[in-house]
């Protein structure tokens, strides 16, 4: 693989150099600025190193997950769902006919569930390896559109993202939405429609204290916003009013790409792809704090970053898809957040 800006040159000149710039960068700045260990610590860990590790298979991969020993990711294209395992470097093929699942998420008690996109539905990956559990896709009497991404709360509830991508059929509602499945005991689920003022929902993600609901409205319309929002969680499971975390805008070359999928850290803090070659500072990794403050922003400069989250015994490696079917990886100085396991 062809070293490009932001990815790992491998050659031991460049391990000693970035040692002996951020020493200096310490000594420079400790006499005059204070909580400098945080500092230096902060601003040398600017510069993450992106390691490719799987791929490119051809076609996006998507839905990172770490089932505590290995990262599980979907390659849409080609109905899969791979396991990288960090201590032998190989990934294998977890499961097989998919049909274009696109996010991946497990719950409290590890059953993994996925957005389903070609068959416009979310199911349960068996443990068997071989089955797939549909759950109920009809909104109103009208099929849902093609879920991308989902988070599961602490109550096993399904909040997932609805786009229409006009692949599977035609549209039958009305909107694109937040939806919720909402377990009733046994095998039975309600779906309902959680947001009423999206055009076009993509990542989602669930704050740690399960009170607030992070989701991309990513809509390429130049007269629609591209945004990172947050929603507070009602007792009643409804939504409040959202506040505009970021906003993405329109420069000379075209409209920016929004947030696509997120992660969390062990602070709260939101970690999300975004960004495309054709505008904008380019494809980037951010971190938000909640209040929607820029902590950092990572330049990776292959194509477009489409999902993350932390693996690794210590979890303080961030994994990577790509629009081009890579799966990369980056050591951090932030450890990350999972509700299992």
């Amino acid at each position: 693989f062809q070293a490009e800006d932001g990815i790992r040159d491998r050659s031991p000149s460049r391990g000693l150099g970035d040692v002996y710039k951020r020493q200096m960068l310490y000594w420079a700045l400790k006499p005059t600025m204070g909580s400098v260990d945080g500092l230096c610590r902060r601003i040398t860990g600017m510069g993450w190193d992106f390691e490719l590790v799987a791929g490119p298979y051809g076609g996006t991969t998507e839905g990172p997950v770490w089932d505590g020993q290995a990262l599980l990711f979907t390659n849409i294209p080609n109905d899969r769902i791979l396991r990288y395992d960090p201590q032998s470097g190989k990934t294998t093929e977890h499961f097989n006919g998919t049909n274009k699942t696109n996010g991946l998420c497990f719950d409290l008690q590890g059953n993994l569930y996925g957005c389903q996109s070609g068959g416009r539905r979310i199911v349960r990956f068996e443990r068997d390896g071989a089955t797939i559990t549909s759950l109920p896709h009809q909104l109103n009497g009208k099929r849902h559109n093609n879920p991308n991404d989902l988070a599961v709360d602490k109550q096993g509830r399904i909040w997932f993202t609805d786009p229409f991508n006009g692949t599977a059929g035609e549209q039958e509602l009305d909107h694109m939405s937040v939806l919720r499945l909402d377990p009733k005991g046994g095998s039975q689920w309600e779906l309902i429609r959680a947001t009423f003022d999206v055009s076009r929902p993509n990542g989602i993600l669930i704050s740690r204290d399960q009170k607030t609901l992070y989701v991309a409205q990513s809509d390429y319309s130049e007269d629609k916003p591209r945004e990172l929002r947050s929603y507070p969680i009602n007792d009643d499971g409804s939504l409040g009013k959202y506040k505009t975390l970021h906003s993405f805008g329109i420069d000379h070359q075209g409209v920016q790409r929004g947030v696509d999928g997120m992660t969390l850290d062990s602070d709260g803090n939101v970690i999300v792809c975004a960004g495309w070659e054709a505008g904008g500072p380019g494809p980037m990794i951010y971190v938000f704090a909640p209040s929607g403050r820029v902590l950092e922003t990572h330049p990776i400069r292959v194509d477009r970053p489409t999902n993350c989250c932390f693996g690794d015994a210590d979890m303080r490696t961030l994994y990577i898809t790509t629009g081009g079917g890579h799966l990369f990886r980056a050591r951090t100085d932030r450890t990350g957040w999972i509700m299992w396991p």
